[in-house]
């Protein structure tokens, strides 16, 4: 027999073979106690059948399977008149039934055994059928203990037979009656329960089956939905994963409703995931085209004063006019390809550096080179009076930060503007009265490549970020310290704090 694939069959297979199992171990209980009940019957009649025979084998006519005159003073009184068969006191059987076994076994060696079997006869009275040698020898052979026992005997049948000496001695008399109504019994009920069975059996499947499939309908849905959701093409684009189990079956107290709340939340996370890798597709693109963007312009410059000074080879003002542009632009393009070397590194997570950095000092050097290049604007620096504030990280990325930061704030603010420098605990906060960033570039502001139009358009040297990495490595860096970086800015009011972890006491 092929296995079963279908969850539905199993169960109904499971159900009807519990049903046939428990209505077979319930027939089997009952055939046993019916049987049990009409062989104590039978055993109390067959004692009563040999309680008779030693009745007449006590008698003074006694004469073993004849047919013996009435004996003095008729049947005993305790012998029930039910017991009697008709023309009682004159009958071979002396009260026995038809069918009733009797045997005599006289225990002087003398005298040969004889037994018979009442037989109805033709004229209403019945008649017997001696027993055969075989037969008298299976009954001599019984322990006479009075005890009913089951014997096939040949010629007769199965019969339940008692044996016992009788209480005055010189016999040992035996008595038995027939099985076959009792087996008739016993096998019409077993046929009777055999059929019950079976069409319970059938009928516990077709039950089964419309029960199972109507409590299996929700998993079906269930698995509609998963259905459905691999059927859409995950593979790229952006991804419309709307589809969601149905609430009705999303209960936690049912088995389906777990699975169902197992699947929402599963195809939650896959939307979340592919939303991500969505966002993270055009990331790169925008990414590629704002590095391929930035690369370009210098050489196109790089390109075009290369050209100028191989055209004018013998003015050395224009030949060094064009070694100094293309030196600037191989500077430039340098600082953005060692940007971008050092996020990607960032981003594979490799470790830095870590030793205790005197932050109070790494402050104040970036302050002071921010007045020289710019002093224009008015640079303050705040410090801790009590201790000089020291981190544990890389001394020359946390430099790199505080550079990017104050760069920003000089490059982004116009001339006289106030930048604050303070001092935390933990890190440190860049704050200044500029315009502010964008409120469109606000959420963006730590993205790669994330830049205004101003600062697309405003003029001035190169510096670090200006390629619009330098807050992506302020965070990047930060990050990877296992510190983060906050931005709040609205016009007149900026500041960037910046939050280290393993600070020095």
């Amino acid at each position: 027999m092929g296995r079963l694939a279908s969850l539905t069959s199993r169960l109904v297979v499971t159900a009807v073979a519990l049903v046939l199992l428990v209505s077979l171990l319930i027939g089997t209980v009952a055939t046993l106690a019916v049987r049990s009940y009409l062989l104590g019957q039978v055993d109390d009649d067959v004692r009563a059948a040999l309680q008779r025979a030693e009745y007449v084998a006590a008698s003074q006519f006694f004469v073993p399977c004849s047919t013996p005159a009435p004996p003095a003073g008729g049947v005993p009184d305790d012998l029930d008149d039910r017991d009697r068969g008709p023309g009682d006191g004159d009958d071979p059987g002396r009260g026995q039934s038809v069918g009733t076994l009797t045997a005599f076994f006289e225990q002087d060696a003398g005298t040969d055994p004889a037994g018979c079997v009442l037989t109805p006869g033709e004229d209403g009275r019945p008649g017997t059928r001696a027993l055969s040698t075989a037969a008298l020898d299976l009954l001599a052979d019984l322990p006479a203990d009075g005890r009913p026992r089951e014997v096939d005997l040949p010629g007769v049948g199965s019969y339940r037979v008692a044996v016992r000496e009788t209480a005055t001695g010189g016999y040992i008399v035996a008595a038995g009656l027939p099985t076959d109504d009792l087996d008739g019994v016993v096998s019409t009920l077993v046929t009777t329960e055999v059929v019950l069975i079976l069409l319970g059996g059938a009928v516990a499947g077709l039950a089964g089956l419309l029960v199972v499939r109507r409590q299996l309908r929700p998993l079906r849905e269930v698995a509609d939905t998963a259905h459905t959701v691999a059927e859409l093409p995950l593979a790229q684009g952006e991804i419309d994963l709307t589809e969601r189990v149905p609430a009705h079956l999303t209960d936690e107290r049912t088995e389906v409703g777990r699975v169902g709340s197992a699947l929402n939340t599963l195809l939650a996370h896959v939307e979340s995931s592919l939303e991500a890798r969505h966002r993270s597709e055009l990331q790169v693109r925008q990414f590629v085209a704002d590095a391929s963007h930035e690369l370009r312009t210098p050489l196109a410059t790089i390109a075009g004063y290369t050209e100028l000074a191989r055209r004018r080879p013998d003015d050395a003002t224009a030949v060094a006019t064009a070694l100094a542009k293309v030196e600037e632009e191989s500077g430039r393009m340098t600082s953005l390809v060692e940007d971008l070397l050092l996020l990607a590194r960032l981003d594979a997570g490799r470790p830095l550096e870590s030793a205790p950095v005197d932050l109070t000092r790494l402050l104040l050097e970036a302050v002071s080179d921010a007045r020289v290049l710019s002093p224009d604007h008015h640079w303050r620096l705040e410090l801790p009076e009590e201790a000089p504030a020291e981190v544990d990280g890389d001394e020359q990325r946390l430099h790199q930060v505080v550079t990017n930061l104050l760069t920003n704030a000089r490059k982004y603010t116009p001339a006289g503007s106030t930048v604050t420098v303070t001092a935390l605990p933990d890190g440190f906060r860049v704050h200044d009265d500029g315009p502010g960033f964008a409120p469109e570039l606000l959420d963006h502001a730590f993205e790669r490549f994330a830049r205004g139009d101003t600062a697309r358009t405003r003029g001035g040297a190169a510096a670090p970020g200006g390629a619009g990495l330098g807050l992506a490595l302020v965070e990047a860096i930060v990050t990877a310290h296992g510190g983060r970086v906050t931005l709040v800015s609205r016009p007149g009011d900026t500041a960037v704090e910046v939050t280290l972890p393993g600070a020095v006491d």
